[in-house]
């Protein structure tokens, strides 16, 4: 099974730890234990194969946002603790710029996650914006401005729940979308919007 990068720096001292706590206080070691195991699934990084055409989601979960803002269109995919959490390119293309911007740590399904924590990946007509939950609390960049990617190519990784927004260019409108609110997606395979172009 691949893993997000930096897992076994998160997983390992839970598993030492959990496997010296059997020896002395095997309740204690069996949950550090667990707890390690978890680490370890939450990060798991399964292959994805992308379909032909469409903008991909970013991230495994549930369509909760849907909106239009302004002249463009903004899709919104919530990660639950139980969905892969590794993001992927909706598109192909060059990353024009990725920004961090700090704030605070509402639950990434609210209104409030308007105000919380965020990273913004760039593309030349479309932004990917990783917004951090009460328990995510750290967003793990894999490209950097200048990088070109392909379509469901792995872009990052959150720890622990989260929201992924792609805003779409102006060029499309609700009817180019092909996903509805409360619809499972995953990342890199399900298509969110047609391009109108092609």
């Amino acid at each position: 099974m691949d893993l997000a990068p930096g897992t076994w720096r998160l997983a390992a001292p839970l598993l030492a730890l959990g496997g010296l706590g059997l020896v002395f206080a095997p309740i204690w070691g069996l949950f550090g234990l667990v707890l390690g195991g978890f680490v370890v699934w939450f990060h798991r990084d399964p292959d994805r194969e992308p379909p032909d055409s469409g903008v991909l989601s970013p991230a495994d979960g549930t369509v909760t946002v849907l909106r239009t803002e302004g002249d463009r269109v903004r899709v919104g995919v919530f990660m639950n603790v139980t969905d892969v959490h590794v993001n992927r390119s909706p598109v192909a293309g060059e990353i024009t710029g990725v920004e961090h911007v700090p704030g605070g740590h509402w639950p990434a399904f609210s209104k409030e996650a308007e105000r919380n924590e965020r990273l913004h990946i760039d593309y030349e007509e479309l932004r990917v914006t990783l917004i951090a939950g009460t328990v995510a609390r750290r967003i793990h960049p894999h490209v950097q401005s200048g990088a070109t990617v392909s379509r469901g190519e792995r872009i990052s990784h959150v720890s622990f729940g989260s929201r992924a927004d792609v805003l779409l260019p102006p060029r499309f409108e609700m009817a180019d979308v092909t996903v509805k609110t409360g619809e499972t997606v995953r990342a890199g395979e399900s298509v969110l919007a047609e391009d109108p172009q092609h």
